[in-house]
């Protein structure tokens, strides 16, 4: 079957999104990276990919025999026999007519190797097209004018056929390589990068595609069962939707009125204080009140399982569980060390688009820094993210765990304050000989709010918000002075129930 578009489509996810639908057909383009950068397994997914829409599909293995490639296949669970494998180290072509040729880096020797990827093509006739790799033929040239004069015979021949094709060459530099960019319609870089802890992170990057107009910049990668998946990188300017920028209540109205109506729809909200003080149960009660509305919400947990936010929330009268179990909140734990900030995006993403979340809880950010240290602009990513969700009308709520409990407390692994729309402060104090909670609203963008310091409760019937702390004084440092009578100020201990 004839391929009628314009665009040859790769078939892997988020590579077509960056290349805006695909690779322009007839034209060649260069696949380079290190080894073990997934160049071979990227090759054959657009070959089979291919195959599937009925497109003849030849693969010139320079380097690697048909047994490599089978592993290779077999490992994702690809069937070869869709298209066609010419072995040049071995076998022939790919009807297996030639004999053995044992190759040496003599000039007679570069013209028989090139004259037998000629003919392949010529025979099986592809509408697409590999040849892994070019820098075999290099190794046999020896110098650069013999190099240049396969090469461009090679691209001649190709540029005939009207095949869409994919040269593969290493990360090797000089004018080798200078020479395939810029022959080739499009280059497509792929890196690998190895961290002190945790596993190989890789990316990509469209460095050159002529006559399109694709997305720039480093785009993660990763290499699963079934073949590679890229993320592409986010452009909030690309996303958004009118909204009403309407209060989402919490479904506790002491908090709601502290918070001059709740959370607004399309807001960062940044939720701060050291370990223990109720920041999880907080976020937990936001995202049940938004799934008893009939609201999806996702909630990305860093520290904790599952199993252990079920117990808490339950001992709490939220009933988490029961909504995840209804499908209203997806409750996805994130292992960062095992999670690129591109795959973390997507996931978000996902939620939005797919699952329709109005709401979306990240608890919390120390996890996410803490495991990557070595990535950078994590802090840069992240603010792109909350632009797109906040011009999509989606409510942020992000935890922050600060370090310390009373007394002198520092901030966490990054300030994101400014980041905020909305900035809830938790604080420990002691007051009658107990640890008591304290919340506060230092800063509200949108609308107007208590300036109040108000004691926070958690018992089985959920959030309890007590009145203004007025007979106290420096609650917010953990140490407080008396200054008055305690008359209802203080929720009783009679009414925090375990």
């Amino acid at each position: 079957m004839a391929a009628t578009s314009q665009r040859a489509p790769t078939g892997i996810e988020g590579l077509d999104d960056i290349l805006a639908g695909g690779l322009p057909r007839g034209r060649i383009y260069l696949l380079k990276g290190s080894a073990g950068a997934g160049k071979t397994t990227l090759s054959l997914q657009y070959l089979l990919n291919g195959a599937a829409a009925g497109e003849r599909g030849l693969y010139v293995a320079l380097s690697e025999n048909r047994e490599e490639l089978e592993e290779v296949a077999g490992s994702h669970g690809w069937d070869l026999s869709r298209i066609d494998v010419q072995e040049m180290g071995e076998a022939g072509d790919i009807r297996a007519e030639e004999e053995n040729t044992l190759f040496l880096p003599a000039e007679v020797e570069l013209g028989e190797t090139t004259r037998r990827i000629l003919d392949g093509v010529e025979k099986s006739s592809p509408q697409r097209l590999v040849i892994d790799s070019l820098s075999e033929i290099r190794y046999l040239a020896g110098t650069e004018v013999r190099y240049r004069r396969q090469v461009m015979a090679l691209k001649q021949l190709l540029m005939s056929k009207h095949c869409t094709a994919i040269l593969v060459d290493d990360m090797a530099g000089g004018t080798a390589v200078g020479l395939l960019e810029s022959i080739a319609h499009g280059v497509i870089q792929l890196d690998q990068i190895i961290p002190r802890y945790g596993p190989e992170r890789r990316q990509v990057l469209i460095s050159k595609l002529r006559g399109v107009r694709y997305r720039g910049g480093y785009h993660d990668m990763r290499i699963r069962t079934g073949g590679v998946v890229i993320f592409p990188r986010l452009i909030p300017e690309e996303h958004g939707k009118e909204f009403t920028p309407e209060p989402v209540s919490s479904g506790v109205p002491e908090l709601d009125r502290l918070l001059g109506g709740g959370f607004d729809r399309g807001t960062t909200n940044l939720v701060m204080g050291p370990a223990g003080t109720g920041k999880s149960a907080l976020a937990a009660q936001y995202a049940s009140a938004a799934a008893e509305r009939g609201e999806n919400a996702l909630f990305l947990i860093f520290e904790e399982s599952r199993e252990t936010l079920y117990a808490r929330t339950k001992a709490l009268g939220i009933p988490i569980r029961q909504h995840v179990e209804a499908g209203r909140i997806t409750l996805l734990p994130v292992n960062p060390v095992e999670i690129t900030p591109g795959e973390f995006t997507q996931i978000v993403r996902n939620a939005v688009e797919k699952n329709r979340a109005r709401l979306v809880v990240v608890d919390s950010l120390n996890g996410y820094f803490n495991a990557m240290p070595e990535e950078k602009l994590l802090e840069l990513q992240l603010h792109e993210l909350f632009r797109y969700l906040r011009q999509l009308g989606v409510t942020i709520i992000l935890t922050l765990a600060q370090h310390g409990v009373v007394g002198s407390i520092t901030g966490g692994p990054i300030d994101l304050s400014y980041l905020a729309d909305t900035l809830v402060l938790l604080r420990y104090f002691e007051a009658e000989g107990r640890i008591r909670k304290a919340l506060s609203i230092p800063k509200k963008r949108s609308g107007l709010h208590e300036s109040t310091i108000r004691e926070l409760a958690m018992d089985g019937r959920g959030l309890r918000v007590g009145e203004p702390l007025t007979a106290f004084r420096g609650v917010l440092t953990g140490v407080p002075e008396y200054t008055g009578s305690k008359a209802a100020e203080l929720i009783s201990e009679r009414d925090v129930r375990p």
